[in-house]
Formats: structure tokens, C-alpha cells, sequence
């Protein structure tokens, strides 16, 4: 199992400390010493008040965030978590993406989702109802444009109209693709597109809340597992060169339990086909933040 820092700004109740710089630099950089392999941050350009106010967070454009953090580090990978296909002309993706990747040295984990919320897709002036059609046409013409950039690719509403000249990414053919979404669709567009699956073990209520498919529990992970690696086996991919990200669950290192709860729920899951883990820290200030990451990499990464 490899452990995803989720920067603590994504946390709904953390100050506004956690977007200045010099507490991001610290942050991530303790993050790389402490072996978390990889640092994420999602993508909400335009989110609600009314969502800020029901659970939501502050929020970083991640291509500048995480890029800002690739010049402080040097080996911890830069993960969108998740980055919105749909909001914008996959032209405009694959340069975003790529230059990430670029300046990175080839750190970049493209984690790409179909995004949610109706009033975020009205406010970027893309229509909700579409964004399944455009997630699916953004997966493939990224790819393509990542792998031959000179090749015009064109879709429904854009067209390169000849050879173009664009930098590839660092890691070819292309970063890794991961994405999310708990549904058959997600796990057709793995198996299709994709060098990773995001799913979220969560309650069926927040999983309405986000326009996927519920899945509540280890044993429902494990049945969409085995479907994926059933449907990247006749499609002729090995599925075990697919990474499978899950969520830690709230642990307090104060509280034995909590450790021995996670510890119990991640390697039950890791037998199941998970491979990567997002961690959500103490986001109460910078201290807390940097202690709990200090002492997860001692707890749970260092013993590895």
C-alpha cells in the first residue's frame, strides 16, 4: 500500500493558513520525508456558496498548487484528486496536465473525474447534463494528444484544423490516468482509458450526493474490484498493473483503537485489490497538520 497526502485545505473545517505558502512548502515537504508517495489536491474552479456551507472546502487551482509544490520537492507525485474533464476543452486539459508533468520532472498522477455539482458546471458555462458524453470524449483525445501531439484531434464542439506543435509529456506513452467514479461506467472507462480506479467506500446517501454508484463496504469494494479485473482481462490488460486508490478512515493517534481500526479496514482492503491509500490529517492548524504526517509515516509507513 502507497499513502496520498490530501492536502488539509480539502478538509471543510481547516483555517485559510493552509494556502499560504510557506505552510504548504512545509507541509509537503514533510510529506516526502515522511514516505507519502504521493501529495492530491481536487479541482472545484466555481463551487457554491451553498456547497462551501454543507460540507465543502477551500479550495487551489491544483495545476498551480501542485505545481508550486513540485518546485519544492523532488520525489513525492503531484495527484489531481480529481481533475474535471468536462469543465473545459480537452486541448486545454492535455497542455495543463502535461506542462504539470513537465515541470514536475514526470510526477504527475492524472487523477480525472465527471464532476458533480450542477450549479459549478453552470457557473463554467458547460452544461451538467452532458458531462458524462464530454468525460468520455476528453479521456480519449487527451490520450491521443498526449501520445501524438502533432495529430489534430477534434470533437463535438472543437477541432484542431491541422499539425500541431506541442510539447509532450515527461512519462510516455502518457501520466498515468486515474479515475474516478463507482459505477459500471467508471470501471468501463478504466478498463477503456485508464492506469487507475478511484472509488469511494462511502455511504449511499453521499454517494447520491456525488452522482455515483453507492458502495458502503469492504465486501461491495471487493465485488467491483473483481469486475474490473474481469473486464481488463478480456479486454487483454493485466489487471495487476492497475492501481486501485481507497480512503483511510479517521484515525487519532491518541485513540490505540482508531490505529488498529485503520490498520485492520486498509489490509482488508489491500487483500482486496487496493494499492494506494488518501489520508486525511489533522487539519486544525499547521502544527497538527505536520505532526499527524510525521507520525503517520512512522506508524503505518516506515514498518513497510
Amino acid at each position: 500500500m502507497k499513502y496520498v497526502l490530501e492536502y488539509p485545505s480539502e478538509l471543510p473545517t481547516a483555517p485559510e493558513v493552509f494556502l499560504h505558502p510557506v505552510v504548504i512548502r512545509d507541509l509537503v515537504t514533510q510529506a516526502e520525508e515522511s514516505g507519502f508517495a504521493a501529495v492530491a489536491l481536487s479541482e472545484h474552479p466555481a463551487p457554491s456558496l451553498k456547497w462551501r456551507r454543507s460540507g465543502g472546502h477551500n479550495t487551489l487551482d491544483p495545476i498551480a498548487a501542485l505545481s508550486f509544490m513540485a518546485g519544492v520537492t523532488a520525489r513525492i507525485r503531484l495527484l489531481t484528486n480529481l481533475y474535471v474533464l468536462p469543465f473545459r476543452n480537452p486541448y486545454l486539459s492535455a497542455k495543463a496536465l502535461g506542462s504539470l508533468d513537465i515541470v514536475s520532472g514526470g510526477r504527475l498522477i492524472a487523477g480525472v473525474g465527471a464532476g458533480y455539482l450542477r450549479a459549478e458546471f453552470a457557473a463554467v458555462g458547460v452544461a451538467h447534463d452532458r458531462r458524462a458524453e464530454l468525460f468520455d470524449e476528453a479521456l480519449s483525445a487527451v490520450r491521443q494528444i498526449w501520445t501524438e501531439p502533432e495529430k489534430p484531434v477534434g470533437g463535438a464542439d472543437f477541432a484542431a484544423p491541422g499539425p500541431l506543435w506541442l510539447q509532450a509529456p515527461v512519462q510516455r506513452p502518457h501520466p498515468p490516468i486515474w479515475i474516478g467514479g463507482n459505477g459500471p461506467a467508471a470501471r468501463r472507462r478504466v478498463v477503456q482509458h485508464g492506469n487507475g480506479w478511484m472509488p469511494i467506500i462511502a455511504t449511499a446517501e453521499m454517494a447520491a450526493a456525488m452522482r455515483t454508484t453507492a458502495i458502503e463496504n469492504p465486501d461491495q469494494f471487493g465485488v467491483a474490484v473483481a469486475e474490473l479485473r474481469r473486464g481488463l482481462a478480456a479486454a487483454g490488460r493485466d489487471p495487476g498493473t492497475v492501481d486501485i486508490q481507497v480512503v483511510c478512515p479517521h484515525l487519532d493517534f491518541a485513540d490505540a483503537a482508531t490505529v488498529l481500526a485503520a490498520r485492520e479496514f486498509l489490509g482488508d482492503l489491500e487483500k482486496r485489490g487496493a494499492t494506494w491509500a488518501v489520508v486525511h490529517v489533522d487539519g486544525s492548524s499547521p502544527e497538527a497538520a505536520a505532526s499527524f504526517v510525521k507520525t503517520f509515516g512512522e506508524v503505518f509507513i516506515a514498518d513497510r
